[in-house]
């Protein structure tokens, strides 16, 4: 069975020396002393270590069950469910009005990896809860919040959101969700969703879903489209529960992975809803939850690389095969450690150097929001709003393929169920296609986001790309392994989107087929920006006498990789992206 560790360390290191949390000028900030930190850290990887993991492949292998209208969670679930809640994880970042601590979302997030590289299927259920939360929170009235978040915070109950419908995803305009207006100003609501995440349970007494639907006489398309609270059990004036809400569960997806989240078609049969925010504005309530969602989701690329990533290293370290061809290292032994050969060191090379890359991108846009939050920073919010498709795609499409690497480190055993390394695999896919497929964070990165605000955020990236070059000029550690390149990268994605700008007007085709590339090239700049400030700190604790000097020289060498192996992969995307739309659209459709 595999097993995993909370990178705690490195997690601190992000934190305090990297990110200097504890000397921001964001609120709450100042609370977030080290040892505050490796305390909530250690305590969450005690519970990830010993309870949640465990319980992964439980529940990859048992899945949930749909009997008699509702839907049986894998062994062992509904008490590490109870355990999780009562530890009042769900509401670190929570509001304390309601039940909350209070924390930033930037510590919370650091948690959320651990608990979702432990048990990424399980993690789902509070952490839709906590996006649906959100939602309610920045958008409800006073008496909504008053009436279901208490509860949601607790984990009493549940939360979901419902976007999807048969007929469609990403055209939410096309939905025939409807919700009619009732004379006490409630509405019924009628239609089917598919594709929802832990839709139901028998974790929780309640499940609150927020559920796109149409008004009928709204607007077409997309404009049309308003967000209703819809509770599974009718919750009354004095929070307690009255009779059921006509939802229920037609059925349970068969999946690929994350079989012990449950995956439901939900149907809702005149239940009753309550307007969330304006009517025909649901979108903008939703996307509150979406944002959190794709942060979230990008997250999950990470941590099931790092899960992977860790039982590899294990793996290579052990398994005997062939000998160094420099010389024998196991002279005891019939053969020496996979980790001996320069191809196994590669595959390892590139999980380590990103997984630690990823984190530190993570962290920092987790900081940017807790600045827009807090601060009501509207440049740390059109910053943030800039990288979250790059942060759900190429977080995803990469960390899905560090877990295949993984995988390929254990040889035929990676393809055997009984090591547990495809479940990794497994369960990272599904991130690059739910909270909007890849493709659709690309298009979003290169036809809106880039042009935003016209353009500001992304020459504000570039600016703060520039600064720290600058402020950094002199320092001889970094120039040439970190500096250097990450001007090079910087000037081949500058070059890209005067592209864009060039030709996308006159050919919008020339810009959207080079749009994944583009996401992975700005990814790699993001990442080439993240390992030199690493490199900064590392070399800046080297130079003050660091008590664990070989954590430092470690820090420094991965992020040396990642620069000389990795991030030269923006000369590729830049040329593919350059060659235009008419290779891709070359064909006519029937020639398919």
């Amino acid at each position: 069975m595999p097993s995993y560790t909370a990178p705690a360390k490195d997690m601190a290191f992000v934190l305090h020396e990297m990110l200097k949390i504890q000397d921001s000028d964001i609120p709450g900030f100042n609370e977030l002393e080290p040892d505050f930190t490796s305390a909530v850290l250690e305590e969450a990887g005690k519970l990830a270590t010993n309870l949640l993991q465990p319980l992964n492949e439980v529940g990859d292998k048992e899945g949930c069950k749909l009997e008699n209208g509702v839907v049986r969670t894998p062994a062992g679930f509904k008490a590490a469910f109870d355990e999780y809640a009562a530890g009042g994880w769900n509401g670190l970042d929570c509001d304390p009005a309601y039940g909350g601590q209070g924390m930033p979302y930037t510590l919370a997030t650091a948690v959320a990896e651990i608990f979702s590289g432990s048990n990424m299927a399980f993690t789902m259920y509070p952490g839709l809860t906590h996006a649906a939360y959100s939602a309610i929170h920045a958008h409800g009235t006073d008496e909504q919040k008053a009436k279901f978040l208490p509860n949601m915070v607790a984990l009493k109950w549940s939360g979901t959101m419902n976007l999807t419908e048969p007929h469609c995803g990403t055209d939410l305009g096309l939905m025939r969700t409807k919700a009619e207006p009732q004379d006490d100003g409630t509405y019924k609501i009628t239609g089917q969703k598919i594709f929802i995440s832990a839709g139901d349970q028998d974790m929780t007494e309640n499940v609150i879903h927020l559920v796109l639907a149409k008004i009928p006489g709204g607007p077409d398309g997309i404009k049309g489209v308003s967000l209703f609270i819809v509770p599974k059990i009718e919750v009354k004036d004095d929070g307690s529960l009255g009779n059921p809400n006509g939802v229920s569960v037609g059925s349970l997806e068969e999946k690929m992975g994350i079989h012990g989240n449950a995956t439901c078609v939900m149907n809702y049969d005149n239940s009753t809803g309550y307007l969330l925010g304006t009517e025909h504005k649901g979108m903008r309530a939703m996307f509150t939850m979406m944002n959190e969602a794709r942060l979230g989701v990008g997250m999950q690329g990470l941590s099931q690389a790092e899960a992977a990533y860790q039982n590899a290293v294990v793996y290579a370290k052990d398994r005997l095969q062939g000998r160094d061809v420099t010389g024998v290292k196991n002279p005891d032994g019939l053969a020496d450690p996979l980790i001996v050969h320069p191809d196994i060191r590669r595959m390892l090379m590139n999980q380590k150097s990103f997984v630690e890359g990823a984190r530190a991108f993570v962290l920092w846009g987790a900081m940017m929001l807790d600045k827009s939050h807090l601060n009501d920073d509207k440049n740390a919010h059109g910053l943030i709003s800039l990288l979250t498709p790059i942060i759900k795609g190429f977080l995803t499409d990469i960390g899905y393929d560090m877990t295949v690497q993984a995988q390929q480190v254990y040889g035929g055993h990676g393809y055997i169920e009984e090591w547990g390394m495809s479940q990794f695999t497994r369960d990272a896919r599904i991130a690059m296609i739910y909270e909007g497929a890849n493709g659709v964070q690309a298009l979003d990165l290169v036809g809106r986001k880039m042009a935003q605000d016209g353009g500001k955020h992304v020459m504000a990236f570039f600016e703060m790309i520039k600064t720290f070059i600058s402020e950094n000029k002199d320092n001889e550690a970094l120039a040439n392994d970190f500096l250097n390149p990450l001007k090079d990268a910087s000037k081949d994605l500058q070059s890209v989107m005067m592209y864009f700008m060039q030709e996308g007007m006159k050919n919008p085709n020339a810009a959207l087929a080079g749009s994944t590339d583009a996401l992975h090239m700005f990814g790699h700049v993001c990442f080439g920006l993240m390992w030199s400030m690493m490199a900064k700190s590392a070399q800046d604790a080297l130079d003050n006498g660091a008590a664990d000097p070989k954590f430092y020289n470690n820090k420094l060498a991965t992020g040396r990789y990642y620069m000389a192996r990795m991030l030269p992969a923006t000369k590729a995307h830049q040329a593919r992206i350059l060659s235009g739309a008419d290779t891709v659209m070359a064909l006519d459709a029937d020639a398919f």
